[in-house]
């Protein structure tokens, strides 16, 4: 029998061994760990008790240190407070192996279909408003107690990530730890430590939870709630949501960050800069061999100038999906070979690096061309500063949480609620962006005024000298559904990109059909004065993102060509003299875009592009020159 406990222990370890290391639970816990979750033994209750915590009377007398106590409310929701404490008449003993112990959850989802699941699901708001100390009567779902949960719940929410899996599957995931595990207050003299553990053989995740210190009967449990945050301001921070405090006395500035920043995330990308080169020179009717790993290069591009080459070591270009990473090998052994990506394009891909380049435009606020943008994880409490401030003086304040690196709006997040964006800030690197509360709407016949944004191709062909055209035609995504400021999970009111979601409208309409549709409607605005505007804003971003040496701007590697698609929306603005102007909003930039639709009405796309980026030829390609 011991040699079976062994074997589960051996299995065990070889599935979780990472994860428990990660998380910091001690080695002497594990044998016990594993045990109880293979036995699925939930022991809590044999240690610990709910305690809930009466309000004092005004009228009693109570010492000022409990009053203390009392003003900081424990629980973290409006209802009454609770406390877990050890009620073992033996106390806890942190060397005890068995002193571990799982808390099961009282609801796992993903932040987008939590409305969803609170009117679905049996049972589950009622759990919720309980859990949560909120008012619910009756047995029908009603919009405001969801309404109050949706906002509640972000003092409860814990979250983790898969690390395998599709780009949807490993979007984060939320969840609320159950009656036993959610009344567990926070302290920053914490006695015990809990993490999430994803147990493989059941598919599901537990709660672990184990001891500190050794306890006595009737001591608290308590748990840092901003465990690994060790700067007091970042800590106070993280803490508002359970520990709100007057207004954040901190500027709401934000300058470029230093070189350093930028010298980081050259290392961390493990790019290696080229070695300065001559600019390569080609004979005239060279035909050019391409290596391409992309089908719709493959399939669309037959300029009789390229042929494709199924071996790297001979190619001419290469033209790769992924991301190129030693320019340095290439620069010192095929200096000659064209490649479609530049070293550091990430500053234009990133959402945070754009967000940090663009300050060259427009100062510590940004350029007009882009939403005010804060980078979590480095600006917090800049950013919370400026939500106070912007509150206080009762200015509109509905943000957009993104993925620094997302495509798709995966794990994309409007709200206009304060301690929702600071607790997205735990679940994966974000930057949350202004939300164009005034957007330039679009009249559909069907639906009525509708969001919409544009996608534009560039091409770059060099950086310094800066060389960039555009594509001449641009792609259009709508709403489906008349937009407000309201509904803020309701995704087809306000995201455009339907194409990748299951039983959902795409509304096309193409460029040339567009122009005049949004011209009837908006017959001060000619469309030619708009994407001046436009250009103006992309060669600005060009600009600065060009004006400095790698790894603090794109390389200017000769060898190099790219093409992005830069997505963005109009909104509503006043210029300096005064003027309703519609002032282009950049979105973000995708390195590699997909081209299918592209090629689908453009069948000449892939040779406009190659011949305006590899043989300098731009006559007949459909592409106006922008710098």
């Amino acid at each position: 029998m011991a040699g079976d406990g062994e074997e589960a222990l051996e299995a065990f370890v070889a599935l979780h061994g990472a994860a428990l290391r990660a998380s910091g639970v001690p080695t002497q816990y594990w044998e016990s760990l594993s045990r109880k979750l293979r036995g699925e033994v939930f022991d809590a209750g044999d240690y610990f008790g709910i305690m809930q915590v009466e309000e004092v009377d005004e009228e009693e007398e109570v010492d000022e240190e409990m009053e203390e106590q009392f003003k900081k409310k424990p629980n973290p929701g409006n209802g009454p407070c609770f406390k877990v404490i050890v009620t073992n008449e033996n106390g806890l003993q942190a060397s005890n192996p068995d002193s571990v112990f799982l808390i099961d959850h009282a609801w796992t989802y993903r932040a987008e279909h939590a409305r969803q699941q609170l009117r679905r699901v049996p049972g589950l708001l009622h759990r919720m408003a309980n859990l949560m100390g909120i008012a619910f009567h009756g047995e029908v779902p009603d919009e405001g107690s969801i309404e109050q949960v949706l906002q509640e719940m972000w003092k409860y929410n814990q979250t983790y990530q898969l690390s395998q899996g599709t780009a949807e599957e490993k979007v984060p995931v939320w969840y609320i730890m159950d009656e036993f595990g959610s009344r567990i207050q926070h302290s920053d003299q914490p006695s015990f430590a809990a993490a999430p553990l994803f147990y493989m053989p059941q598919q599901i995740a537990y709660t672990v939870l184990w001891p500190l210190r050794d306890l006595e009967t009737g001591d608290e449990v308590t748990r840092d709630y901003a465990y690994g945050e060790t700067d007091r301001l970042i800590r106070k921070c993280v803490l508002l949501p359970w520990v709100p405090t007057e207004e954040l006395d901190v500027s709401c500035f934000t300058p470029e960050p230093p070189d350093e920043h930028y010298q980081g995330i050259l290392a961390e990308n493990k790019e290696k800069l080229p070695l300065a080169i001559n600019p390569p020179v080609y004979a005239k009717d060279k035909v050019f061999k391409v290596f391409t790993d992309i089908q719709q290069v493959l399939n669309n591009l037959t300029h009789p100038r390229f042929v494709f080459i199924d071996n790297e070591g001979e190619a001419d270009i290469l033209y790769n999906f992924s991301h190129f990473k030693d320019y340095r090998k290439l620069s010192e052994e095929r200096p000659e070979v064209m490649v479609n990506q530049f070293p550091c394009e990430n500053l234009l891909t990133v959402k945070d690096c754009l967000a940090s380049i663009a300050r060259r435009a427009g100062g510590p606020d940004g350029p007009r061309w882009l939403p005010r943008t804060f980078n979590l994880q480095t600006e917090l409490p800049q950013f919370i500063s400026y939500f106070q401030q912007r509150e206080r003086r009762g200015e509109d304040n509905h943000w957009i949480c993104k993925p620094w690196n997302l495509a798709r709006s995966l794990d994309t997040h409007i709200t206009n609620n304060l301690n929702s964006i600071i607790r997205h800030r735990e679940s994966s690197p974000k930057v949350v962006c202004k939300y164009i509360e005034e957007p330039v709407l679009f009249e559909r016949e069907d639906v009525g005024l509708v969001k919409f944004d544009v996608r534009y191709v560039v091409l770059l062909r060099s950086a310094r000298p800066l060389r960039l055209y555009s594509y001449d035609v641009f792609w259009l995504r709508f709403s489906n559904r008349a937009f407000s400021l309201d509904d803020l999970d309701d995704y087809e009111k306000h995201f455009t990109v339907m194409n990748y979601a299951p039983g959902v409208t795409l509304k096309q309409v193409h460029c040339e059909d567009f122009i005049p549709l949004f011209e009837k409607q908006y017959p001060e605005y000619p469309w030619t004065t708009v994407q001046a505007s436009i250009f103006k804003a992309f060669a600005e971003l060009f600009q600065v993102a060009s004006s400095k040496p790698a790894p603090l701007g794109i390389c200017d590697y000769p060898s190099s060509r790219a093409i992005y698609a830069i997505d963005l929306m109009l909104k509503w603005d006043t210029s300096r003299d005064g003027k309703k102007i519609m002032q282009p909003q950049i979105l973000e930039v995708n390195f590699n875009p997909d081209c299918d639709r592209a090629c689908q009405y453009h069948p000449t796309f892939f040779n406009d592009v190659f011949s305006t980026l590899f043989l300098d030829e731009t006559d007949n390609c459909h592409v106006t020159p922008i710098v």
